[in-house]
C-alpha cells in the first residue's frame, strides 16, 4: 500500500511540475495580432456597406498607399523625441523613458478602430515578454485624453497612452495624414462615428499605424509602418528586435 502511496505521489509530483512548465512565459509562445484579426472577422456580422460605400473606401486606400508608399522612420534613424501628457495629466518624454531601457513605440488611430484594439490587447498580453528585456511599452494616438482615459480603464491597460493633440509626433515619425472629407462622412453615416468626437474640432488627421522599436541610444533598431490599417508589427517580431538589442550589448535576458 505504502509503494502505492509514493508511486501517486511522485505522479503528481511530476504533473505538477509539468503545468508550471507550460504555463512559463516563453519568447516562444507570445500572442499573435493576425489570429486576433482572424477572430474579429469570423465573429463579425455582415457588412453594411454597399458598393458606392466600398468604392469611396478603396479610393482613400488608393490614394493613401500613392502619397505615402514610404511611411515611418527607417531602421537606423534616430527617432525624434517627444514630450506628451497621458490621460492623467502626466507629461511623459521618450528620452527618460530610455534611460531605463528600450522602448516599443507604437502609433494607432483611436478606440473607434478595432484593429487597432485588438493590436493594442495582444501588446498588452505580450508585457511580460518585453519586461524581460527591460523594455517598456508607449502608445500614441491622435484621440482625446479623456477618450484614452475611457479605453484605458476598459481594457485595463497598464502602458502610457499619449495624446498627440498638434499632431507633431505622428509628423516626426512620417506617419501623419488627414481623413478625406468623403471617407469622413462615410465613417459618420455608415458606421456612426464621428472622428472630431475623438480627436477635438476639426481634427480629421490619423497616423498610419506604425511601431518602432528603440534602443537606449534612441536609435530605431525595428520599424513597421502599413497604409493598411489591418496590417500591424507582430509581437514576435518586436521580441526578435529585441533579443537581437540585448545581443549586440552582450546581455541576457535576466540582465
Amino acid at each position: 500500500m505504502s509503494r502505492i502511496f509514493m508511486m501517486i505521489v511522485v505522479l503528481l509530483l511530476v504533473l505538477s511540475a509539468g503545468c508550471v512548465y507550460t504555463n512559463e512565459v516563453t519568447d516562444d509562445t507570445p500572442p499573435s495580432f493576425r489570429d486576433g484579426v482572424k477572430t474579429f472577422m469570423d465573429r463579425r456580422s455582415g457588412s453594411k456597406i454597399d458598393e458606392k460605400d466600398k468604392s469611396i473606401m478603396a479610393k482613400a486606400a488608393r490614394d493613401l498607399k500613392l502619397s505615402m508608399h514610404e511611411p515611418g522612420l527607417k531602421v537606423g534613424e534616430i527617432a525624434p523625441d517627444f514630450s506628451l501628457i497621458n490621460p492623467f495629466g502626466k507629461r511623459v518624454r521618450l528620452s527618460e523613458q530610455l534611460k531605463e531601457g528600450s522602448v516599443v513605440l507604437a502609433f494607432y488611430r483611436g478606440v473607434w478602430c478595432p484593429f487597432c484594439n485588438i493590436e493594442l490587447n495582444a501588446l498588452q498580453s505580450s508585457l511580460p515578454y518585453f519586461e524581460k528585456y527591460n523594455t517598456t511599452l508607449i502608445a500614441v494616438t491622435p484621440q482625446k485624453p479623456d477618450k484614452s482615459k475611457e479605453q484605458i480603464e476598459k481594457a485595463e491597460y497598464t502602458f502610457e497612452v499619449l495624446s498627440d493633440l498638434d499632431d507633431s509626433v505622428m509628423k516626426a515619425y512620417n506617419l501623419y495624414f488627414e481623413v478625406p472629407q468623403e471617407l469622413h462622412e462615410l465613417y459618420k453615416n455608415r458606421f456612426g462615428f464621428d472622428i472630431t468626437d475623438y480627436n477635438g474640432k476639426n481634427r480629421l488627421g490619423l497616423p498610419i499605424p506604425g511601431t518602432f522599436v528603440i534602443d537606449q541610444d534612441g536609435i530605431i533598431q525595428a520599424a513597421f509602418a502599413e497604409t493598411d490599417y489591418k496590417k500591424r508589427m507582430e509581437p514576435t517580431d518586436i521580441i526578435k528586435a529585441l533579443r537581437a538589442i540585448n545581443d549586440s550589448k552582450g546581455l541576457g535576458k535576466d540582465n
